[in-house]
């Protein structure tokens, strides 16, 4: 594997690596199609041009082959309640994996709420992903909420956890 190199922010080609990342991993895990690369590269796209450097947190790492991890703490995500960020796109690709570099860009993360005076972290995931329930576990994310979905054209439990800071 190539030496890794961690950044912040946008760099060229993030918006299609990351949609990629996610868009293998969740064809193979959960089956989802195009709708869901689809919607991930364009909401990090809309993101990414509303993206307010001293408030938002974007994280990523990378090797020669691109950006094998990623994560983004959006704090004005229209709708969002004052004193609330939205974790959003965290994934460590298969070269990453078991490396901690998905810890660290949560810690990271939790610490940039912290720094700006949040007090509560949401976020979505799925079940049947045993290695990110572990990770927000840790970090002392509970469950707030569990619906049944099938907008990705399988039936999903989607989980919306929550992190009181």
């Amino acid at each position: 594997m190539d030496e890794l190199h961690r950044g912040e922010g946008w760099r060229p080609g993030l918006i299609g690596e990351v949609a990629t990342l996610h868009a293998r991993h969740y064809a193979a895990s959960h089956g989802f199609g195009p709708e869901f690369e689809a919607k991930v590269a364009r909401e990090l796209a809309e993101f990414t041009l509303r993206r307010h450097p001293e408030r938002d947190f974007q994280a990523w790492v990378a090797d020669g082959a691109g950006i094998q991890a990623h994560i983004v703490l959006d704090l004005t995500e229209p709708g969002l309640p004052d004193g609330t960020a939205h974790l959003r796109w965290f994934i460590a690709g298969p070269a990453v994996r078991g490396r901690g570099e998905g810890g660290r860009l949560l810690d990271a993360a939790i610490a940039h709420a912290r720094l700006q005076g949040l007090r509560r972290i949401t976020l979505w995931t799925l079940d049947r992903l045993e290695a990110a329930a572990s990770l927000y576990a840790r970090a002392g994310f509970t469950l707030a909420e569990e619906v049944a979905g099938t907008q990705w054209g399988t039936t999903t439990i989607e989980r919306r956890l929550a992190l009181d800071l």
